[in-house]
C-alpha cells in the first residue's frame, strides 16, 4: 500500500471521527438549549436536534470526501503529515464555523422566544391618536386647497 493511500485512509478516519464526536457532543448538549429556544416544546426541539445532526453529517462528510484528493503526492512520512495537517485543520475550522453559525441562529431564536414571554416594557396609559393624513392624500380626495 502506497503512502498516498495511507494518507487518504488516515485523513478520512481522523476527519470522520472528529465529525462524529462533534455531532454527538452537539446533539447531547444542545438539547437543553433547543428546548429553551422552542419555549419548552420538547418534541419539536428533539426533532430539530436530530435534523441538525443529519445535516451536520451530510455537510461535513461531504466536505471531507471532496477534500480527499491532493495534487501533491507525499513521498515520505513527513510529506504525509505536511499534506494531512492543513486538510484536518480545514475540517476543524469548518466544524467550528458551522457550530458558531448554529449557535448564532438559535441564540436569536431563544432571545425572541424569551421576549414573547416578557410583559410589555410600559403599561399602556391610553390610546394613540391616528397619524395625520398627508397633504397629497387630502388633495387627491378633494379635501385640500
Amino acid at each position: 500500500m502506497s503512502i498516498v493511500v495511507i494518507g487518504y485512509i488516515l485523513y478520512l478516519l481522523i476527519s470522520i471521527a472528529l465529525t462524529i464526536w462533534v455531532a454527538r457532543t452537539l446533539h447531547r448538549n444542545g438539547r437543553v438549549f433547543l428546548v429553551s429556544a422552542f419555549r419548552g416544546e420538547e418534541e419539536l426541539a428533539d426533532s430539530v436536534n436530530h435534523l441538525l445532526v443529519v445535516g451536520f453529517y451530510l455537510i461535513n462528510i461531504g466536505f471531507v470526501t471532496l477534500n480527499v484528493h491532493d495534487y501533491y503526492e507525499p513521498e515520505s512520512v513527513q510529506g504525509l503529515f505536511e499534506v494531512l495537517s492543513p486538510k484536518i485543520g480545514t475540517v476543524l475550522l469548518t466544524l467550528g464555523a458551522m457550530h458558531f453559525f448554529n449557535m448564532f441562529v438559535f441564540s436569536r431564536m431563544r432571545k425572541r422566544a424569551r421576549l414573547l414571554d416578557e410583559p410589555p416594557p410600559v403599561n399602556p396609559t391610553g390610546l394613540l391618536q391616528p397619524a395625520p393624513v398627508p397633504y397629497r392624500e387630502m388633495v387627491a380626495r378633494g379635501q385640500g386647497a
